[in-house]
């Protein structure tokens, strides 16, 4: 080429040849480091969990092995699952295992779109105070986002606990959820409290699942304390709130049938009843309150055929109950009044107050009068219990401690007036502390 030559230009194609291929070279290694990225499991599963954990305002964590597959629908399994509010100490929630299948879609929506098609949880344990303490951050006025299931979800083995009474055994089921939605599902678990044990079966149903939505639950309850049993089937419906004052229902409406047991071999119930309960429910820092709380009993057999009842219920790491009403009438399978009471179509005004234990062990007090007639004193619930199933073989008297006040009763043919009587059922090493007796008072009996 001689000295003087210029290089000819280098033609068009040959430049953009060059681009390609740089471009080419780049996909080739976004290509290379993508399979490698997307070749691990546990970086896919962050990327998941980050995605949901943004939506909702909380850190999703895996510490355990992770299984995915991209061809289809992806799907996703995660072991040791852990949920939090970012900077936390405490987990709202974990899981053995936490299996989600959910579309492309969902996976590259930043938080956008929550459509998932199924989520599975094995062994999850949620913290009540926790989860308190993260609705609370919420936004004021902003409703919780509630992902679309298009396949449902399952829950197996839950437990739900706090300081004296836990949920465990706790088995969801559903087959499809959405905001916009009516929502059935199966709820199943086991109560503990105490010495009491409760197994429950239940059909919740929603009109979707949100706030201001109303809910009804219907199925069964197996109650076992002691010796005894007690199996219920109970309908519950109300309208879903959560409030400053915690969440729960208003307008709560409670049916229920019960039948009570004194042995576990029995053949027929020796307690048969239908209750009724209406009121508004909240659950808040580990207790759970309903008032105001309206209560009707309907018994049969030696349970009085009408009370009628209003008050108030407090569970948490105690029970506390208060209820003033009436009885209708006097059993017929009672032991008779003597007369005048027994010649009165007055109902019995009564006051109930407890506050102990869950299983009601401790004295229960009570405030019973009819005309004037008056009772006040206390009893044990168990020990009433076994009078009313013992009436046909047992002592006419009820296992009462107290005082009765009446300005004229009539015994064998005889008529005292100004009658006070001091009752004791004989426990007075349990019933001690409780106030002693007031001394007795009354007039001989006159003709």
């Amino acid at each position: 080429m001689p000295a003087d030559a210029t290089p000819a230009p280098r033609s068009r194609w040959r430049r953009g040849g060059r681009i390609v291929a740089i471009i080419v070279l780049v996909l080739l290694l976004a290509l290379a480091s993508s399979i490698g990225w997307i070749s691990r499991p546990a970086r896919l599963s962050g990327l998941v969990l980050d995605q949901v954990g943004t939506s909702l305002g909380l850190q999703i964590t895996a510490s355990g092995t992770s299984e995915y597959r991209l061809r289809g629908t992806p799907m996703l399994t995660v072991r040791g699952l852990d949920v939090r509010q970012p900077g936390s100490a405490t987990s709202l929630l974990t899981a053995e295992r936490a299996y989600l299948a959910l579309p492309w879609a969902t996976l590259w929506a930043g938080g956008e779109d929550l459509t998932v098609r199924r989520i599975e949880l094995d062994a999850p344990q949620l913290d009540l105070t926790a989860l308190q303490d993260w609705l609370e951050t919420r936004p004021e006025g902003g409703p919780l986002r509630i992902p679309t299931l298009t396949d449902g979800l399952q829950i197996s083995r839950g437990r739900v606990s706090r300081d004296g009474w836990s949920l465990d055994r706790l088995g969801l089921a559903t087959d499809h959820v959405s905001a916009t939605q009516p929502l059935a599902a199966r709820v199943t678990g086991r109560l503990l409290m105490s010495t009491t044990t409760a197994t429950f079966d239940y059909q919740l149903a929603l009109t979707r699942p949100a706030i201001g939505a109303g809910a009804a639950i219907a199925g069964i309850t197996n109650v076992h304390s002691g010796q005894s049993r007690m199996p219920l089937a109970l309908n519950l419906s109300g309208v879903l709130r959560d409030d400053a004052d915690g969440m729960g229902l208003d307008r709560a409406r409670l049916g229920a049938h019960a039948r009570w047991f004194s042995a576990p071999a029995a053949a027929a119930p020796t307690v048969a009843l239908a209750l009724g309960m209406a009121g508004r429910v909240r659950y808040r820092d580990g207790g759970l309150v309903v008032a105001p709380l309206a209560a009707a009993i309907r018994g049969r057999d030696n349970i009085p055929e009408q009370v009628d009842a209003t008050g108030f219920l407090v569970f948490g790491d105690a029970f506390a109950l208060h209820l003033s009403g009436e009885v209708a009438e006097w059993p017929v399978q009672w032991p008779e009044l003597p007369a005048p009471l027994s010649e009165s179509n007055s109902p019995f005004p009564f006051r109930v107050d407890y506050a102990g234990p869950s299983d009601l062990s401790d004295p229960v007090h009570l405030q019973l009068s009819r005309d004037e007639t008056r009772f006040d004193g206390r009893f044990q619930l168990p020990k009433l219990i076994d009078w009313v199933t013992q009436l046909a073989d047992g002592t006419p008297l009820p296992p009462l401690t107290g005082s009765l006040t009446t300005p004229r009763i009539e015994i064998a043919g005889a008529t005292l007036t100004g009658v006070q009587l001091e009752m004791d059922d004989g426990d007075s090493e349990r019933d001690e502390g409780l106030g002693e007796p007031e001394p007795h008072h009354g007039s001989g009996p006159s003709r």
